[in-house]
């Protein structure tokens, strides 16, 4: 019984984290809006299973990005609150691998989308 209850709080401390983020960070709420709205069009545009899944997993790769940079981001103002250099590296190379994330996420919605536009 206390193994599933630490489970079942581990779950709901991962969902506070989201929350956190959510609040905490504009983009991420960008990433989720954009994704609402990727995920329309791809209803409007008839997405098979493995359509469904690359756009899916692209999302959450995107969004699992976002988070974990915000993770990093925090982290760094904690153990170095007064500006540093090091700290400006860690930070702007952290967000530098969401730019990558979402740039190869409109490659994929390209090659995704496109195709049925064509048609």
């Amino acid at each position: 019984m206390g193994q599933s209850h630490s489970k079942i709080k581990s779950f709901s401390f991962a969902i506070q984290g989201i929350k956190e983020a959510f609040n905490k960070e504009p983009n991420l709420r960008i990433h989720v809006l954009f994704a609402f709205g990727v995920i329309i069009a791809a209803l409007l545009a008839g997405f098979n299973t493995v359509e469904w899944a690359i756009l899916l997993i692209t999302i959450f790769f995107v969004i699992s990005l976002e988070l974990v940079n915000t993770a990093i981001e925090s982290l760094v103002n904690l153990v170095s609150p007064e500006i540093n250099n090091d700290a400006k590296i860690a930070k702007d190379i952290s967000a530098s691998v969401v730019l990558l994330g979402a740039i190869l996420a409109i490659v994929i919605g390209l090659l995704l989308f496109v195709p049925k536009l064509l048609r």
